[in-house]
């Protein structure tokens, strides 16, 4: 048995692939390459006991510090325990508490003992709690951990709701460009009277490579499977004929895969297919598409009472051409400078008959088309409908779409629950608007990560990943993009949230949020380049689907069996047997060759 790619790939995709596959092990060992990404920038060159009692802390505002030590500190989560090198330790117990604290900038900060280096991820990690805090029925305060560099700029972090009498463990990253000239970490954020507390707030490089050691490991675990292909000799007339097993055994085989179980999409516009070499790139290298505006309420009516789907349907027929399915995206958008200004200047009664025929205009229009719709796009961070129309809004959203059209899977959809840096949306809020909107009657079959992305860290994503998968709905990751000038770092930050994703049990699609330069939302993201060349990340991109493809070639064993180990998806088999088990020429007949699929 053996696993192969495709011989028929072209210059660049046997490029791509040579460079995904490779995982430099350098001159050190594993060990000593764990401990040195292990290093915490806080306290490299010294000790924390010889920056005495606050630890090298200094109050922020009108903050005072003291250091106390709690008995039953938190347990060291299991995410941090998966990777070696990690920034991770047990919790001493020791923390620096933040009183007085008079504003929401008021806290505490300290030096970074060595500056970080320019591109290189960091991870900071740590626990926080809060003390003294008021009523808070939004999941516990916002404590906001930042770093930034000498001249005051910040150059990223982490945040974390926190509440009273329980530690949350911080999770963030930043990056910087050039050398800074120093760097402090900046605790802050509940509101004025409530204490801080911090306890082992850490930096550390992130160790990439054990990340992806770890993740190869998993996917093989989670995403393929042993398969036995078992032959059972028929006769011309098609009856089982135990004589003419001599011409199934030792017959040559080709298992080729022809579709991946977890699709990998991207979102295409009326302008992008204007050109060719995007349209080529789209049909070959992706499964599904998304339509990037075509579809939203504020394209098909700007103007009230002026419907038009002709970009939309377009765009539609083009994905059948090519046999992409089309998620619907998105029926209305919860964030109110996303919504049209027609819309925006009505009534509470005006506004409510407008969604109804909305719903019925879409949704009746396009019945049985689509697998799935995202209904009401963003709602962690807009409540437009909500706050005009009361909260069972967004769940009569749903309710209504699948009246009308029950098959599609209605998800939900937002950004940064997987950053760790937005206090908006925070993987727990999401689960709690999930739960909300199925109290209320709504049918929600999936969860929307967008993947709007700059400078990942796989752990950091794994656990968001977690935390939904509690709900036992599937995730996409539905708008994924990275941004990043730096040709290698936006390659590898890609390669990061792809693995991860892929990775995760969850997670049942992928959908990139634009692939070429010049017809992308954000900048520094493209895969392909003006010209049409690929760029690193889209090499990368392409070396991945390559490694996540399953192909095997070998003979029929002597019981009529042939095994190989292959990805979750659809195959084709292709057999060519001869009388007394020579290979035949192309297959032509059932017993001299045949061409079948099956899945995985």
């Amino acid at each position: 048995m053996k696993l192969m790619a495709d011989g028929g790939n072209s210059t660049d995709e046997q490029a791509a692939a040579s460079t995904v596959n490779v995982i430099e092990d350098g001159s050190s060992s594993e060990e000593e390459d764990a401990a040195a990404h292990a290093v915490n920038l806080l306290w490299f060159g010294c000790s924390e006991e010889a920056e005495g009692d606050l630890a090298g802390w200094s109050p922020a505002g009108s903050s005072t510090l003291s250091t106390h030590s709690d008995p039953a500190p938190p347990p060291l989560s299991a995410t941090a325990e998966d990777v070696p090198g990690q920034c991770k330790q047990k919790p001493s117990g020791r923390y620096i508490l933040a009183g007085h604290r008079a504003d929401e900038k008021d806290g505490l900060y300290r030096e970074i003992t060595q500056a970080p280096k320019p591109k290189i991820t960091y991870r900071v990690s740590g626990w926080v709690s809060v003390q003294g805090a008021a009523s808070c029925t939004d999941g516990g305060h916002a404590v906001h951990v930042e770093v930034r560099t000498g001249d005051g700029s910040a150059a990223g972090g982490g945040v974390v709701l926190a509440e009273e009498g329980k530690w949350a463990e911080i999770k963030g990253a930043f990056r910087v460009d050039e050398h800074p000239r120093g760097a402090e970490v900046y605790v802050h954020g509940p509101p004025a009277g409530v204490d801080i507390k911090v306890m082992d707030l850490r930096v550390c490089a992130v160790n990439r490579i054990a990340r992806l050691r770890h993740l190869r490991k998993k996917t093989d675990k989670v995403r393929k499977r042993d398969v036995v292909l078992k032959f059972k000799p028929r006769s011309e007339d098609g009856a089982n004929d135990d004589a003419a097993a001599v011409s199934v055994n030792g017959a040559s085989i080709r298992v080729v895969q022809v579709d991946n179980a977890v699709p990998i999409g991207a979102c295409i516009s009326k302008s992008a297919v204007q050109n060719p070499a995007f349209v080529d790139f789209f049909a070959k290298h992706f499964d599904w598409a998304v339509l990037e505006n075509e579809l939203k309420w504020y394209y098909t009516e700007a103007v009230q009472g002026q419907v038009n789907y002709a970009d939309a349907d377009a765009l539609i027929a083009l994905c059948d051409r090519h046999k992409k399915p089309v998620r619907g995206h998105c029926i209305f958008w919860a964030v109110e400078n996303s919504v049209q200004p027609w819309v925006r200047a009505l009534n509470p009664g005006q506004l409510k008959a407008a969604v109804e025929a909305r719903i019925k205009s879409l949704v009746s229009r396009y019945n049985g088309r689509f697998p799935c719709y995202e209904v009401n796009n963003e709602m962690l961070h807009g409540s437009f409908f909500r706050q005009r129309l009361g909260d069972d809004i967004d769940a009569h959203m749903f309710r209504e779409t699948a009246a009308i059209d029950p098959a599609p899977a209605l998800f939900v959809n937002d950004y940064n629950v997987e950053n760790a840096n937005d206090p908006n949306a925070t993987p727990e809020k999401y689960v709690a608007l999930i739960t909300d909107l199925q109290k209320r009657g709504a049918s929600v079959g999936g969860i929307g990560v967008q993947g709007h992305v700059t400078h990942p860290v796989g752990d950091v994503i794994c656990d968001a990943l977690d935390k939904l998968a509690a709900t036992e709905l599937p995730v996409w990751i539905t708008e994924l993009d990275v941004s990043a000038a730096d040709e290698a770092l936006r390659a590898d930050d890609l390669e990061t949230v792809l693995r991860e994703a892929f990775a995760h049990p969850a997670v049942e699609g992928i959908m990139l949020w634009g692939f070429m330069q010049g017809h992308m939302w954000r900048a520094n993201g493209q895969l392909l380049n003006a010209d049409g060349s690929l760029s690193e990340a889209g090499r990368r991109y392409v070396g991945l689907r390559t490694e996540w493809t399953s192909h095997a070639r070998g003979t029929v064993d002597a019981n009529g069996n042939f095994k190989f180990r292959g990805f979750h998806g659809k195959y084709v088999l292709e057999l060519a047997a001869g009388a007394g088990g020579a290979r035949s020429g192309a297959p032509s007949t059932c017993r001299r060759g045949t061409r079948r699929s099956c899945s995985t």
